[in-house]
């Protein structure tokens, strides 16, 4: 566990846009996986998050010098009405690959949570017999979510995440620092990072850092405001003094 934490925060690289997305949030430069793997080794974020094929091809090297987070599912960009994404790679898998945790989606409030809750309630026991952690990207969604971002939700969700076992919980920003404060409390011993979201300007994007900070975040799972940036590692060294981490670059 504590190798994906320094002094108790974490950030994060994700790069599982393109199968949620599709390739439509890379370029040339950033579509190249080596590339997301390079801007984590200097940057020294605590982990890369991305899909066992990715990882298959690429941790191996030079990019194993930052821990893996591997997702175990998955949907596309095609199916927000009522979603749900099974899982689709095994915790013992991903523990062949190397992965220092694993990551899994649930979407509440869609018809098909319950299938959901099931299968990360065994991947969090499967993680732990393995001493890994177990991840949970916890984005509220479907028929019964009228606003994704309400205060109310966002603590259920929290709450939820931490009852079944998550030693992480990522989840949406919604502004509110006062708000966000209770559903980092929800998740009691569970730790929040914040989702870094879509690409914003950096100025803006920086204020919304030190508002997750504020909020009692212990990191950030950010991906588009920084490999899709122009200047990543300024952006990156930014994010690590926000959370009293820039000593470590």
């Amino acid at each position: 566990m504590q190798e994906l934490f320094t002094e108790g925060k974490t950030l994060i690289l994700a790069c599982d846009q393109g199968f949620e997305h599709g390739p439509e949030d890379f370029n040339l430069q950033n579509i190249d996986t080596q590339y997301i793997f390079d801007l984590a080794i200097e940057g020294k974020y605590n982990a890369v998050a991305l899909q066992a094929g990715l990882a298959k091809h690429y941790y191996k090297g030079d990019n194993r010098r930052v821990p893996l987070i591997v997702k175990l599912n998955g949907k596309t960009k095609f199916d927000n009405d009522d979603p749900v994404s099974y899982q689709h790679t095994s915790v013992e898998y991903a523990v062949q690959l190397g992965a220092s945790a694993v990551g899994y989606t649930i979407y509440l409030g869609s018809s098909h949570e319950q299938v959901m809750f099931k299968e990360f309630a065994k991947i969090c026991e499967e993680a732990h017999k393995y001493g890994i952690l177990a991840v949970c990207w916890m984005y509220p969604r479907g028929p019964a979510i009228k606003d994704d971002l309400d205060t109310d939700v966002l603590a259920y969700a929290a709450r939820i995440a931490s009852e079944l076992g998550a030693d992480i919980v990522k989840l949406k920003f919604n502004g509110d620092v006062s708000a966000m404060k209770w559903v980092v409390k929800c998740a009691g011993k569970t730790k929040v990072v914040f989702a870094g979201g879509s690409k914003v300007s950096p100025s803006k994007f920086l204020g919304v850092v030190e508002q997750m900070h504020e909020s009692g975040a212990c990191g950030l799972a950010v991906g588009r405001n920084v490999w899709q940036s122009d200047q990543p590692l300024k952006i990156t060294a930014a994010i690590r003094e926000v959370f009293g981490l820039k000593h470590n670059l």
